[in-house]
């Protein structure tokens, strides 16, 4: 019975949920493409850095290509102002050769300088040379005697350790030479010299081949035998030039010289003993050439010296030159 007249308990169902939208779905990119462009970006990059240090060296080379000109020009076309009266000194040291220290390139253009320096009162070669090639040392000696006509100007030789051969040639074209009694001078005489291993190659089992388009274009090839007829012309040509030597010496040289059997025969003595054989003629140094005989004891360097921008200049030229020659060279297949 229901007094209130309500209506019976009925059990309520919780109100299901309202289906909410969903949300859109980005669409993403495959993983390798996002490799791809980092790895892209990375190249874009490194390309960029590359290009910029092209650009740096290449400017740098460029300037140091300018700086080397600049230093090499100043170099060659500065001219020391001297103070008064001076000695001229020009240094001939180590062997004279076309590519060393003691050049006739190098030493003729010194030479010129100190003579015409009209403050240089007299000019002294300090030599310190076992010899060398008799072309560089014949070029040495005609300026020598060729700029002493022109500027009036005595030239004398100071000797230190060692005056022989090529060294000597230059020697006798000067004035006067001066020595210490210990100095090592002579040595007029010219060789040639070399190596043979015929005897060698045959104990080893080697053979020789040579192909040559004229009868003597290998002559005096170490790896063949000895040919009578080229070492007797090979003699004769040694034999002219040592006469060369022998007048050069006895022009320069003239009465002062007491000539022996010995003395062209390539022997060589020392200072004390070859002031004796008129191959020199007094005992002296260079501060007492300069002080007692030039009368001006200040002394002046005009000696060539190769700086470090020259050094590189060289080098510079020297590695130009072997590209063109190897580009030469594949262009061509005949050696």
């Amino acid at each position: 019975m229901n007094p209130t007249n309500e209506p019976p308990f009925q059990a309520t169902k919780p109100p299901l949920p309202t289906p909410q939208a969903a949300a859109p779905v980005v669409p993403t990119r495959p993983a390798y493409e996002a490799a791809i462009e980092q790895v892209a970006r990375a190249m874009l990059h490194e390309r960029r850095i590359e290009q910029r240090w092209r650009i740096f060296f290449r400017l740098a080379w460029l300037g140091l290509v300018l700086a080397v000109v600049w230093a090499v020009f100043v170099a060659r076309n500065h001219v020391s102002a001297a103070s008064g009266p001076h000695t001229a000194l020009i240094e001939v040291r180590g062997e004279i050769a076309a590519d060393g220290e003691a050049s006739a390139e190098g030493l003729v253009a010194a030479l010129k300088s100190a003579f015409e320096d009209k403050g240089a009162q007299a000019v002294v070669l300090r030599i310190n040379s076992p010899g060398g090639s008799p072309v560089q040392a014949g070029i040495i000696n005609d300026e020598i005697r060729r700029l002493k006509v022109l500027h009036k100007k005595k030239v004398y030789a100071v000797v230190e350790e060692m005056c022989a051969s090529g060294a000597y040639y230059i020697a006798v074209a000067t004035d006067e030479i001066y020595v210490d009694k210990a100095s090592l001078v002579g040595s007029i005489g010219v060789l040639m010299d070399g190596f043979g291993f015929v005897g060698a190659m045959e104990k080893l089992g080697v053979e020789r081949r040579l192909l040559t388009a004229g009868a003597n274009k290998g002559m005096l090839d170490p790896f063949s035998p000895q040919d009578a007829k080229q070492t007797a012309f090979a003699k004769a040509m040694i034999d002219q030039i040592h006469q060369q030597f022998i007048k050069v010496v006895k022009d320069g040289r003239g009465a002062r010289l007491k000539e022996t059997p010995e003395t062209f025969s390539g022997l060589f003595w020392n200072g004390e003993e070859a002031m004796r054989q008129g191959l020199v003629d007094k005992i002296g140094s260079l501060d007492y050439v300069a002080r007692e005989v030039i009368k001006a004891e200040e002394i002046i360097d005009y000696t060539p010296t190769e700086n470090v921008a020259e050094r590189l200049a060289r080098r510079f030229g020297a590695s130009i030159g072997h590209g063109a020659v190897k580009a030469l060279r594949e262009l061509s297949p005949l050696r």
